[in-house]
């Protein structure tokens, strides 16, 4: 537990004052009193009433110290429904998906554990899908139709090379498509972009001049990517660069390596290839965005990992603000300690 406001701590060391005083007072009532009855002494004599005599303070000092730690904005870690709203499946269709370490293959593998991880997490969740593999598209924006999902999912076309900061870049105008990112020339490169109408890139202009502000690492709660891939980059954009976009939006991007570490075998047009994926690659990419890495070398090591990332969608960890907690704690104390008090008071000699 840390606190907002530690200044305010200082008015615990009023707490052994309190208790020093409930000790003198104490004392200084013990003398001998006048009863009505003999059977009210008996009782205050009886095993266990001693003690009872004690818990009322007791209840109503703790009431006092949990009341000044509140007035000290205490927070803590606590599990709470996850915020992230709208989700990115960034998958790789590259041609090295056909390998068959993973039965029947990497690509067949990766689309069940897709389409079970869409049903799965929750339902106000909006998911969108991205392919890369030589570029990046979006086969499916945001949405909460989990048949449209499916379909797109289905609807994959393998090709050749691998550009995951292209898949990363999509992703992210998936996410904040009127933020003004210039997905032509990130991708595929100024001298692109440079070769359109000049209407074309005058419309462009006024979109890119839209005001940026870098926020911290990890800090956008509403949105994340799920970036899969069992290989490593060949073309397209730095990876990390297209990291450092995410991560100065502060989206998480979760990655997951698939297949063998050793790699698995692939034809291409008649030669054989053993192809492995990225793993320090993805590690970054995961760090630089405060999120985490994962690995599967089967099919049900990959449904696994979904489900994982399904729960951390569902619920997260989070550093919140517990005085109203601690209020209600000490009321609660305060009022117990009452309670008990005039419980036993009639039956008790002081």
């Amino acid at each position: 537990m840390s606190f907002l406001w530690p200044q305010y701590l200082w008015v615990l060391l009023a707490v052994p004052l309190l208790a020093a005083a409930y000790v003198a007072l104490i004392r200084r009532h013990r003398r001998a009193l006048r009863f009505a009855s003999l059977d009210i002494v008996k009782e205050a004599m009886r095993p266990g009433q001693r003690w009872k005599r004690h818990v009322p303070p007791a209840l109503f000092l703790l009431a006092i110290i949990v009341a000044l730690l509140a007035t000290a904005r205490p927070t803590a870690m606590v599990i709470l429904p996850a915020e992230h709203k709208t989700l990115i499946l960034a998958i790789d269709v590259s041609l090295s998906m056909r390998a068959t370490d993973v039965q029947p293959s990497r690509m067949v593998a990766a689309q069940t554990a897709a389409k079970e991880f869409v049903q799965n997490i929750p339902a106000d969740v909006r998911v969108g899908i991205v392919s890369f593999a030589g570029t990046a598209a979006l086969v499916q924006a945001p949405t909460r139709d989990r048949e449209e999902l499916t379909a797109a999912i289905d609807r994959f076309e393998m090709q050749r090379h691998t550009a995951i900061g292209s898949g990363i870049i999509v992703s992210l105008a998936a996410l904040f498509p009127d933020a003004g990112i210039d997905i032509e020339s990130a991708v595929f490169g100024r001298a692109f972009a440079s070769g359109r109408g000049m209407a074309e890139r005058k419309s462009e202009k006024k979109a890119e001049t839209k005001p940026f502000t870098p926020v911290p690492p990890g800090s956008y709660p509403s949105a994340a990517i799920v970036l899969l891939t069992d290989g490593r980059r060949t073309t397209g954009p730095d990876s990390l660069d297209a990291a450092r976009m995410a991560a100065d939006r502060g989206v998480r991007v979760f990655t997951v390596g698939f297949g063998s570490p050793a790699g698995g075998m692939v034809n291409f047009d008649g030669m054989s290839m053993y192809m492995q994926f990225d793993s320090e690659t993805l590690k970054a990419i995961a760090s630089l965005t405060r999120a985490e890495y994962f690995h599967a070398s089967s099919a049900s090591e990959l449904a696994k990992v979904y489900e994982n990332l399904s729960t951390k969608f569902s619920m997260e960890k989070k550093e919140t603000e517990v005085t109203a907690l601690m209020a209600g704690l000490a009321a609660v104390l305060a009022a117990l300690a009452a309670g008990l008090s005039l419980a036993w008071a009639p039956r008790l000699a002081v």
